[in-house]
């Protein structure tokens, strides 16, 4: 008996974002369309400008002018996003998906402690008992790894690593759906790096979310993502699974962003003669 393959978490089709100039519309994202199944990690790759955060405010509905969704579909969980307004939007934010930003300092109000910024998360989704938010938010504290004792300090007093990690349990507070997590690992050197997408694993194996991935790090996405697409000019011109995406590629965009990345052993040159003669 063939088992019947459920239907994918989410799905984007023909995705069009466009940005109002005074010389008129400039087209961002360009009929993108992919999916996303429940549990999997999609990574977004591409060069800066290529549409891939766009593409991510647009299934989070984060939008401002001057950008605007022009075309397409977005369905998350059955749910027509794109029909979302005011108070269904803002309560679907977070509880089916949530966003990690790239600079997690900017993410986190510097004058609030940790404790008031849960705090808050929890209030605008109707979670009030003080006693409540204080468990779920130690709790989430030990899930990403950090003491619940660290509650009340403030974001400076935390390291790069750690600020991202507060972030991601920021992220998990309501057990969203799906996560999207823009350019996470930026501002982390390779070590914090690797050792962050490992714990988001393993709380992914744990709590059953799907995860969009987007980074400039190819080596690092062929690490994590479970699919790769690839962006050019807010076209997805090549999507696939990471072992096709590094030995057999079809778009020659594909072909030389793998190309671009140096590779670790690089051939030994002879010393160069700096000095041919003394003045």
């Amino acid at each position: 008996m063939t088992e019947v393959k459920p239907p994918p978490l989410l799905s984007v089709r023909e995705l069009c974002v466009d940005y109002a100039t005074p010389k008129g519309l400039k087209r961002a994202v360009d009929r993108a369309s992919f999916t996303l199944d429940a549990n999997e990690v999609l990574g977004l790759a591409g060069e800066s400008g290529s549409g891939k955060s766009t593409v991510a405010f647009a299934i989070a509905r984060l939008h401002r002018p001057p950008a605007f969704i022009t075309g397409g579909s977005i369905l998350l969980d059955g749910t027509d996003v794109l029909a979302l307004e005011g108070e269904a939007l803002r309560q679907w934010r977070w509880r089916d998906v949530s966003v990690v930003l790239q600079s997690a300092m900017n993410a986190l109000n510097p004058l609030l402690t940790v404790e008031a910024q849960f705090a808050d998360l929890f209030r605008a989704h109707g979670i009030r008992d003080k006693a409540e938010i204080r468990e779920r938010s130690a709790e989430l504290m030990r899930l990403v790894g950090i003491a619940p004792d660290r509650l009340r300090d403030y974001p400076h007093r935390f390291s790069g690593g750690m600020r991202q990690r507060l972030v991601i349990a920021m992220a998990l507070a309501l057990s969203p759906k799906l996560i999207i997590m823009d350019e996470p690992t930026t501002a982390l050197d390779v070590v914090v790096q690797r050792e962050l997408l490992q714990e988001v694993s393993a709380l992914r194996r744990q709590l059953g979310f799907s995860v969009l991935f987007i980074t400039h790090d190819l080596a690092l996405m062929s690490q994590f993502c479970d699919r790769i697409g690839i962006m050019l000019n807010g076209a997805l011109v090549e999507q696939g699974e990471p072992e096709q995406m590094i030995d057999a590629p079809q778009h020659p965009y594909t072909r030389k962003l793998w190309q671009a990345i140096p590779p670790l052993h690089p051939p030994r040159m002879p010393p160069r003669r700096v000095l041919e003669k003394m003045p």
